[in-house]
């Protein structure tokens, strides 16, 4: 089987739909299958488009080209990710752009289970496959857990550099370190870009990270902390887990689904400081919980191998029922670049 996964793989730290394509990738690899990351060649079997944006640098195919491989070679099959939304930005045309796009699939895979209640896509044939980290990176061997005395180290790490990523929360946990009540009870550190403009005053800042060092980094923490509004899944508080660190989490997006039984839950910043001190207080029982984290790259690529095998079997049957110009206004519209 040959497999087109959309994206151009980059080096070193690029946020989670690199990371995805790495594990993919390698899976697919690992069981002889071959691996491409364009339409140049003619016996594509699958293709994966990760992104309705076309013009972005990182994106190597998205719906236009899908449809005119499909036309050429109609036993292929198209699996459309979501894992974006105007949600989670809050802007204003992805969520169009995403139901556009998802004309050219014949299944789409949500990454959590609250993208597919979203007004995202055209209602077809879907699955949710959650996201998975590296255990052999993101190890919880390597922490070591707070002994109740000194301050308790809390870190979150985010490439994007949106405000809904959380820093209402994180601009608090800066505040509150400053103080003469926490400072000997807290230690903050913010791993990742910066919105423009913003700056810490008491926390640590570290510049983006990947792979062992940033794996390293997180694990000399003791506690996890997202503060993300409408996560569509995320892969930073999988890789904090991973280490072993128990999470305190936003009641928003996906994150529930990703996090319920490894810490503790909060609504906003009110909410916020009770669930800081049940982290606290109950440290050792949400540590010992972590051994049970069970999102891994391996876990989440045997998702996408079962869904890609099914496909591959009934493409016959998938090509027979197609219809590409069904719509020729939208047929038309993934054809203008974005």
């Amino acid at each position: 089987m040959k497999v087109a996964i959309g994206y151009h793989v980059q080096p070193g730290a690029w946020g989670g739909g690199n990371r995805f394509a790495k594990s993919l990738a390698a899976a697919l690899e690992a069981r002889g299958d071959a691996v491409v990351y364009d339409l140049s060649d003619d016996d594509i079997d699958i293709l994966i488009m990760t992104d309705p944006r076309s013009r972005s640098s990182n994106i190597s195919f998205a719906a236009g080209a899908c449809l005119n491989y499909l036309k050429r070679h109609p036993q292929a099959v198209v699996i459309h990710r979501i894992n974006e939304c105007d949600e989670r930005k809050g802007t204003k045309s992805m969520n169009r752009r995403l139901r556009i796009a998802n004309y050219a699939a014949d299944h789409t895979v949500f990454i959590a289970s609250w993208l597919r209640d979203l007004d995202l896509w055209r209602h077809g044939p879907w699955s949710v496959v959650l996201n998975g980290g590296e255990t052999s990176v993101f190890r919880a061997d390597r922490n070591q857990p707070w002994d109740g005395r000194g301050p308790l180290r809390l870190v979150t790490h985010h490439w994007g550099a949106s405000l809904m990523k959380g820093f209402d929360v994180y601009q608090e946990l800066d505040r509150l370190i400053g103080t003469p009540s926490w400072k000997d009870k807290l230690a903050f550190t913010y791993v990742g870009n910066l919105p423009r403009g913003f700056a810490f005053e008491n926390a640590r800042h570290v510049a983006p990270l990947d792979g062992d060092a940033l794996a390293g980094e997180l694990a000399s923490h003791h506690v996890y902390v997202t503060g993300s509004r409408n996560e569509p899944a995320g892969m930073h508080h999988i890789e904090g887990a991973l280490c072993g660190l128990p999470l305190i989490y936003r009641d928003s997006g996906a994150l529930p689904e990703y996090c319920n039984g490894f810490g503790e839950i909060f609504d906003d910043l009110q909410s916020f400081h009770p669930a800081l001190g049940r982290m606290m207080q109950h440290y050792e029982r949400h540590k010992s919980a972590m051994a049970g984290y069970r999102h891994t790259a391996d876990r989440m690529a045997a998702g996408y191998l079962d869904v890609i095998d099914d496909l591959y079997d009934q493409r016959a049957e998938i090509a027979a029922a197609r219809r590409l110009w069904r719509s020729p206004a939208t047929m038309l519209a993934n054809k203008v670049p974005w």
